[in-house]
């Protein structure tokens, strides 16, 4: 029986298996509650959305009254007596005709008795939303202080959080006919984004405070709403009209910003405490984020929030067109060509997630872009690979030799074989270390490599960045040529500011052989320029790119003469003619090993 053959050849398999991974991750984000309300990138890109998106656009139906500093300096510090609270609410709904009014604040301790009275009866007779605060912390010894008031029974209970301990009022206030709740948990980063619809404690369910407000006694109708809600922030903070206390108390305030209006009274005044981090602001009064619950709250009363979209399904629908897209690209089009598209989609989604934010508080804006920056990871350089891997013999010969920038330059100029031997003008730099074998005589194996490595960083860093090709190590040294494989004009000055180089490296390194004490090294280094053969003239067993010719012969014997020589670099007649940018002092003559005529020797000027 024949094998049976596969469909796909095993790169397009193995293409079709990471772009289902990178769906997978983002279905994986957008279904787990860990990683779509609680991701950082996600609440960072969402509150990015929250900011651009806020309106400057007054909200007229909501008025807050802060006890802020002015108001404290004119009226007297906190905390105010009960008839003074009493008389701010009674203004508020008598004189100036506000709709409701909640209290942001939790009166836990009973103060002046006439006070006291005056605020129980308009908690039980009037439009009045007193405040206890929900813990839901988890602590030793449960947080039990005053007494807690409003709720209903209720004995099925889902997705409602659960609370551990309150803040309640004292007893004289527990006729309350509205009591809201002002807890809330935070984020893992601080910020304040939610807020609960409801909390249970002890069986029964409580509202929070913009509910209770604006839904009164038909609270229990909005027991179907999502028990934590996210804010929307639909208004920039400077949006809503806020009156200090003070002028209220005083009669200065206008009738207009208050009659007929949603009244929160709270404290931002730096001295009680209140302020919270939100999306619009790292400092924002507490009562200002109840304002935005409350601004939601009466929008979806009138029927003008947005209308519910299914992000959690565009996002993932996103993700596979993405991934799709992908698959019939990858092999078509270059890398940098895919990077685009990737990041053009990523683009795109950020884009449409700022439309669909509004419509849908839970999905996650990060799904999408996990997946085109797990293509971008994965998939990318995979492909990347695959058509590279005619060219990666040739590359990986010439990493060992060539500089980097060097390499670039060659795959840029499409040379059909750039390791094929031919005959080039090169200019050849051998260097190595005087007295090597007196260095590491008395030195440990261990520290004779070590110096050793060390020596030939301060030859080889100097030859690669100034577009060297590395030829062999010989020991203490090194050999390497410029103009091959790829010929440039100026590969005499080249060597010579890579030979300058070396020597400034050598000196640093002395540098710190000395404060240890160690006797300082001297470099060799020998330069000439001529026709050379260049190329690989390696065998089937090894591949060795190199270069040969009697310049090349030439730059060995001048590296031996640079032992008698004053100067650490010697320069043949070659190198001398050939550079432009700098000037080569002329030594004398000299015969060279191997020669019969006198060899004229040069030294560049720093």
């Amino acid at each position: 029986m024949s094998p049976t053959r596969l469909r796909y050849p095993p790169t397009a398999a193995i293409r079709v298996l990471i772009a289902l991974a990178a769906v997978l991750l983002s279905v994986w984000i957008e279904f787990s509650p860990a990683l779509s309300d609680g991701y950082f990138a996600n609440e960072w890109l969402r509150d990015h959305f929250v900011r651009l998106r806020a309106a400057a656009v007054p909200e007229t139906r909501i008025t807050v009254v802060d006890i802020d500093e002015a108001s404290l300096t004119a009226v007297g510090p906190w905390p105010w007596p009960r008839s003074r609270l009493a008389e701010l609410i009674e203004r508020l709904l008598g004189e100036y005709g506000a709709q409701g009014v909640a209290l942001d604040m939790v009166l836990p301790e009973p103060a002046d008795r006439e006070g006291d009275l005056r605020l129980a009866k308009l908690a039980q007779f009037g439009p009045v939303v007193l405040a206890q605060a929900f813990d839901y912390g988890a602590r030793s010894l449960p947080l039990r202080v005053g007494s807690i008031g409003g709720g209903s029974a209720a004995s099925d209970l889902p997705g409602v959080p659960a609370a551990r301990g309150f803040i309640g009022n004292h007893e004289g206030l527990r006729l309350a006919r509205q009591v809201g709740n002002i807890g809330f948990v935070p984020d893992q980063d601080g910020k304040l984004r939610r807020l609960p619809l409801f909390t249970a404690f002890e069986g029964r369910r409580y509202p929070s405070l913009a509910l209770a407000l604006v839904a009164g006694s038909q609270v229990d109708k909005w027991s179907a709403a999502s028990a934590v809600r996210r804010i929307p922030f639909a208004r920039q903070m400077a949006a809503y009209t806020v009156v200090p206390a003070a002028e209220i108390l005083s009669g200065h305030a206008p009738q207009s910003v208050l009659a007929g209006r949603w009244v929160l009274v709270g404290a931002s005044a730096l001295g009680l405490g209140d302020r919270v981090s939100t999306p619009l602001s790292p400092s924002t009064s507490g009562v200002m984020v109840h304002a935005a619950l409350l601004t939601a709250l009466l929008d979806e009363g009138a029927g003008q929030a947005p209308a519910a979209w299914p992000g959690l399904w565009l996002a993932i629908a996103c993700s596979v067109l993405v991934a799709l897209t992908a698959i019939t690209t990858l092999p078509r089009l270059s890398a940098a060509s895919n990077m685009l598209i990737l990041g053009g989609a990523s683009l795109l989604w950020l884009v449409a997630a700022y439309w669909i934010c509004p419509h849908d508080a839970n999905f996650s804006v990060t799904g999408p872009l996990a997946c085109n920056l797990f293509l971008l990871a994965v998939a990318v350089p995979f492909d990347w690979q695959m058509t590279q891997r005619k060219s990666r013999q040739v590359l990986e010969t010439l990493r060992h030799y060539v500089a980097p920038v060097v390499v670039d330059e060659l795959l840029r100029s499409g040379l059909k074989d750039p390791l094929a031997p031919q005959r080039l003008s090169v200019t050849t730099l051998i260097a190595d270390m005087e007295g090597y074998t007196k260095h590491v005589a008395s030195l440990p194996i261990e520290a004779a490599g070590q110096l050793t490595r060390d020596f030939l960083e301060c030859l080889t860093r100097p030859v690669l960045d100034h577009r060297g090709t590395l030829d062999k190590y010989t020991g203490d040294g090194l050999v390497a040529f410029w103009g091959a494989p790829l010929p440039i004009q100026d590969h005499a000055d080249q060597a010579l500011d890579a030979a300058l180089k070396i020597v400034e490296e050598v000196a640093r390194f002395n540098l710190v052989r000395q404060k240890q004490g160690l006797p300082a090294l001297r470099v060799r280094i020998g330069i000439e320029s001529g026709i050379a053969m260049a190329g690989d003239f390696g065998t089937s067993f090894r591949s060795i790119f190199t270069a040969v010719g009697d310049s090349v012969n030439v730059a060995a014997r001048l590296e031996g003469v640079a032992r008698d020589q004053a100067q650490d670099i010697i320069v043949g007649a070659g190198t001398a003619a050939m550079a432009k940018r700098h000037h080569c002092r002329l030594l004398g003559e000299v015969v060279l090993r191997g020669k019969e005529e006198p060899t004229k020797i040069f030294t560049p000027e720093a």
